[in-house]
């Protein structure tokens, strides 16, 4: 049962998390935290355009959410704002409405999570990385249109 989930590439992934630390001077930083289980990702975005240009994060995670982490820290740069969000909610409906994982492609690999859609509980944890993202993403953007607005 838990070994569907906790299986040997989410261990794989999991130890090897790129690009962990802080970058020094983000556009924006985001926050994830799961009250469940205490797992907490702080992620640090800069973006060029729409396009995401650097990328940096701390993970104080379980095995699902550094898995979801390394994932994610493969593929963000050169990543669209669409692309994030449209990943976020494709990895969201895998999990909690029976959706299908992305096929192919630098995403890929989400498909290793799919096996705990069966276990709500683990839900939040794997979510935080792509939750944390989305919110930087729209931060960022907030901040541009502000400045657009008062020039």
């Amino acid at each position: 049962m838990l070994n569907d989930i906790y299986n040997k590439r989410i261990i794989e992934l999991a130890g090897n998390i790129p690009r962990l630390g802080r970058l020094p001077d983000p556009d924006a930083t985001a926050t994830a935290h799961s009250k469940l289980c205490g797992s907490t990702v702080k992620v640090d975005l800069k973006m060029d355009g729409d396009t995401v240009s650097d990328f940096a994060h701390e993970v104080k995670a379980c095995a699902l959410g550094q898995a979801s982490s390394s994932i994610m820290a493969s593929h963000v740069v050169g990543s669209t704002a669409a692309e994030l969000r449209a990943l976020r909610d494709s990895v969201r409906a895998m999990l909690k409405d029976n959706g299908a994982p992305p096929a192919d492609g630098k995403w890929a690999d989400i498909a290793v999570l799919e096996p705990v859609r069966d276990y709500k509980a683990r839900h939040a944890s794997t979510l935080l990385t792509f939750d944390a993202v989305v919110d930087a993403i729209g931060q960022i953007e907030a901040k541009r249109q502000g400045a657009e607005a008062t020039a």
